[in-house]
């Protein structure tokens, strides 16, 4: 399969105060490490094992979406800026997003998630 490329979209670093510098130096590391990660877990031979490793980094990056989403009403509730979390939940989107666009995976990666869904005792077709 070939490599992935990840990249920080750049509506997300626009998103962010004029000061962040930290956090998007933040970002683009988190994103050169998921990139590596990702690319590695590409590079096993045994394809099965190779999506399934896919398949574990998406649902991590789909729980970390969810805990930046609760972030945002949390942070909101007690009158604080919203836009850090607001910027990390989009950048696991995206993220997210850019693996399914890879044309090599997107319907591995499915084949695998469902195949899960079916090991952990659910049938399609809500049976």
């Amino acid at each position: 399969m070939d490599e992935l490329e990840l990249t920080i979209p750049e509506g997300i670093v626009d998103s962010l105060p004029a000061d962040s510098d930290d956090t998007k130096q933040d970002m683009g590391t988190a994103v050169a490490g998921w990139e590596r990660e990702l690319n590695a877990a590409l590079t096993v031979e045994d394809e099965t094992e190779a999506v399934s490793a896919v398949v574990d980094m998406i649902e991590h990056f789909q729980e970390r979406w969810e805990t930046y989403d609760e972030f945002i009403v949390e942070l909101r509730a007690w009158g604080q800026s919203p836009i850090y979390a607001m910027a990390w939940r989009d950048l696991h989107a995206a993220v997210l997003q850019q693996v399914y666009d890879h044309e090599d995976l997107a319907d591995r990666v499915d084949r695998e998630r469902n195949a899960r869904l079916l090991d952990d005792g659910i049938r399609p077709g809500g049976g």
